[in-house]
């Protein structure tokens, strides 16, 4: 084969792979983004630069249930009766006549009872006495009150079993779940979690959740830790749960590891979840094309644009620029969301690359052909 043929057949292979679609492990940033210039390109893009940090912080939420902590608040020191607790009353009466003790005794005990659904309890000869409220001392000085119009001098002595409405739940992740009692209204969430034996060393980064009739709340036991002002505490009711982080990220294009990669703290930015992807890769990735996909909720997008409010879409793309002292220093104060896709694209050098590489090869080929 001639040499001016042998280079026409290189030409020819050469304009052909050129013009295929070569295989690559992930997009262009030209390729997502196309169609952000149409009329309704059906995203929003944002570059993640000093300008846009405050303004998403003020964006809604992209999560259906934002998280969200009660913080510390001083409660009552000591025990409070509560519906359905138990009980014990003890009536000391010197008296020889007297109307509840025997003669030969100087103390009756009553009968158990529980505070009734309308927070009393009942006392022979008296009727039926509010406590529910009350400190346990409280409600002694009330019930000898109401006895001492029959019995003058009768002494009451009373102790109290929280019930069901006077405890909290805890449940899962610890060394002894189960139901505890309110001794003192001021217990707080990291107090019942020590009572329950700690924390179990197996969970990766554990998380709080308080459930408190029909709200919700989440929090990291790392911040609860760092922050005793977040240290919140319960009420009557409450249900702790221990459990490890559900939140994740997606980590997917020319990165070190495309995964589903769960949350190691309370707050990501976008260059942890970089770093827990394992970097991006020197040879195929487009440093300037990091891109961080989010889906927000319809009621969270502002029309006409106003990004001190809202996103102008509830899909939006925000672009980080890793080659910028900017765009750095910003990804550094990026927040992760939950269930956000981080893509490092491809560069286009890559696809170049690979066109020259298979350019030389054919050469090869053609020089081995004519030899």
């Amino acid at each position: 084969m001639g040499r001016r043929a042998g280079l026409t057949l290189a030409s020819v292979l050469a304009l052909s792979v050129a013009g295929c679609t070569l295989p690559r492990g992930a997009a262009i940033q030209g390729e997502v983004l196309r169609a952000s210039d149409a009329e309704n390109p059906g995203f929003a893009v944002y570059p993640v630069n000093r300008a846009l940090l405050p303004q998403v912080a003020n964006w809604p939420a992209p999560e259906a249930q934002p998280r969200r902590w009660p913080r510390h608040s001083k409660g009552e020191p000591g025990q409070i009766v509560a519906i359905g607790d138990t009980v014990d009353i003890t009536i000391w009466d010197s008296d020889a006549n007297s109307l509840l003790a025997a003669p030969e005794s100087k103390a009756v005990q009553l009968q158990t009872m529980q505070v009734t659904p309308a927070g009393t309890v009942f006392l022979p000869y008296v009727g039926q006495i509010p406590i529910a409220g009350m400190a346990p001392d409280r409600a002694r000085e009330t019930v000898q009150e109401r006895l001492s119009t029959l019995i003058p001098s009768a002494q009451v002595q009373i102790s109290v079993l929280p019930g069901p409405k006077n405890s909290v739940a805890l449940v899962g992740g610890i060394a002894q779940p189960g139901t505890y009692p309110l001794l003192t209204r001021d217990m707080t969430v990291l107090g019942l979690i020590s009572q329950g034996g700690g924390v179990s060393a197996a969970l990766e980064n554990p998380q709080a959740r308080l459930v408190r009739g029909s709200d919700y709340f989440a929090i990291s036991l790392e911040r609860l830790y760092a922050e005793p002002d977040l240290d919140a505490t319960l009420r009557p009711g409450d249900k702790l749960f221990v459990e490890e982080d559900r939140r994740y990220f997606l980590s997917l294009g020319a990165t070190g590891s495309e995964r589903q990669i769960a949350f190691n703290r309370e707050e990501m930015t976008a260059l942890d979840a970089l770093s827990m992807a394992g970097g991006i890769s020197d040879q195929r990735a487009d440093p300037k094309g990091i891109l961080i996909l989010r889906e927000y909720p319809g009621s969270a997008v502002v029309s006409p644009p106003a990004p001190a409010v809202g996103p102008a879409d509830s899909r939006v793309i925000f672009a980080v620029d890793l080659t910028s002292a900017d765009g750095l220093f910003s990804a550094g104060r990026f927040r992760i969301m939950p269930r956000d896709l981080v893509l490092a694209t491809e560069s286009p050098v890559t696809s170049a690359r690979t066109i020259l590489g298979l350019f030389g090869a054919t050469l090869g080929i053609v020089n081995t052909l004519e030899n």
